[in-house]
């Protein structure tokens, strides 16, 4: 990436989003609109704000969890009371100037708040207003309290994710959380667009159940079209084999030989021209079905050796292999460390803190860290001010609880 490039106006810079949310769905989603540009003003509740500001156990300088500091950079924070009538009369004025607001609590709270989407888009019509939950805005599930734990379980990931006969077991990610802030972005943006060509929004409803579901590509195309129910596969890949971790001598490493080529490419370097003649492993097909024992004499070969000199040997025929790192180890490698996975940026409070790095290169318009995670309402007056709402109105405000008591 150019220095040049980076002078040009971000993509997103003008657009407003009102970030009404709290964990980790929202705030990630509206965090990934504020790296490209967009002015995210983040609502909190006076007392506490945002819930992952607490969260993690442990504790740094400041009250603020090194989670919600990398959730929320970029952003703009004010804390508005929305049980009260001039806090939700502050929102108002914020949605009339806003082209997106994000919110996460459950179903049907914000209607009971006044601030649900037809009471919005009637202040302003051309708003896009996207609601995150659990188990989506409908349905005999919308009401319960939705957890990346619950979606993960009760998607079916959980069904496929571990050894076989093993324990239930998630994704050691919050797959759902992230996969729904994922598509909740693309639906607000896509949203976006329509409006700025149609003056009108519209509703978008983003749940974790769904977008887990969205992830299910492989596993329920195998029931589709089998009519069996897929499996737990521990390491393993249900569409081809090998594809797993293999022991060596020293560990285990993660390998692919995902075709007919690649097959042979790695029996000639194995020097196992008898797994070739093997007729259990001679296609893909037969490969899957028989993959515990192409497992067990594979591993007879790997173990002569450690992984490193098994990675590089298979590298070297182009063969897929990699090490299994730890996240230190990863975000430390000089392959992170070369692609700015791990930057830092100035808090008022911690000073130097971490942040995950930006997974997206954009050449021409590559994203910027403007703003550190704001303390809870640190710009309310600002914000207010930008309202119009001058400092005697603000202290009005103030004593009629838009703030809090």
């Amino acid at each position: 990436m150019s220095d040049t490039s980076s002078s040009r106006p971000l993509p997103l810079a003008g657009v407003r989003v009102l970030d009404v949310s709290q964990v980790m769905a929202g705030p990630y989603a509206c965090m990934l609109l504020a790296d490209l540009g967009a002015d995210v003003i983040k609502v909190e509740p006076p007392q506490g704000g945002d819930q992952t500001r607490g969260a993690m156990g442990f504790k740094l300088k400041g009250t603020d969890s090194m989670g919600f500091l990398n959730m929320n950079r970029n952003k703009r924070s004010i804390a508005l009371d929305l049980k009260s009538d001039s806090g939700r009369e502050v929102l108002y004025k914020l949605v009339a100037q806003a082209d997106i607001l994000v919110e996460n609590y459950r179903p049907g709270v914000m209607k009971r708040l006044r601030t649900d989407y037809e009471t919005l888009s009637a202040i302003n019509p051309r708003l896009v207003y996207v609601s995150i939950s659990g188990f989506g805005q409908t349905g005999p599930w919308a009401g319960r309290p939705g957890f990346d734990l619950m979606a993960q379980a009760m998607s079916g990931i959980m069904s496929v994710t571990g050894h076989p006969d093993g324990p239930p077991a998630k994704a050691g990610v919050p797959v759902a959380d992230i996969g729904c802030a994922l598509f909740a972005t693309y639906g607000m943006l896509s949203a976006y667009i329509g409006a700025k060509a149609t003056g009108r929004g519209q509703y978008v409803d983003a749940s974790l159940f769904d977008s887990a579901l969205a992830f299910s590509i492989w596993d329920i195309s195998e029931y589709w079209g089998t009519g069996r129910e897929p499996e737990q596969l521990g390491t393993a890949n249900r569409m081809s084999a090998p594809y797993q971790a293999m022991k060596a001598a020293d560990g285990h490493f993660v390998m692919g030989a995902t075709n007919q080529k690649l097959w042979q490419t790695l029996c000639a370097t194995l020097e196992r021209p008898d797994l070739l003649d093997d007729a259990r492993f001679a296609t893909v097909s037969l490969r899957l079905a028989n993959r515990h024992a192409l497992v067990e004499s594979l591993e007879r070969s790997f173990a002569q050796q450690g992984c490193e000199h098994w990675i590089d040997r298979l590298l070297a025929v182009g063969i897929p292999a990699g090490p299994i790192l730890s996240y230190p180890e990863a975000f430390e490698s000089e392959h992170g460390r070369h692609r700015r996975m791990r930057i830092e940026i100035d808090h008022p409070v911690e000073g130097k803190v971490p942040n995950i790095g930006f997974a997206v290169k954009m050449g021409g318009t590559p994203q910027q860290v403007r703003r550190a995670p704001p303390l809870l309402g640190q710009h309310t007056a600002e914000v207010l001010a930008e309202l119009g709402i001058d400092a005697p109105a603000q202290r009005e405000l103030a004593a009629a609880g838009a703030f809090g008591s």
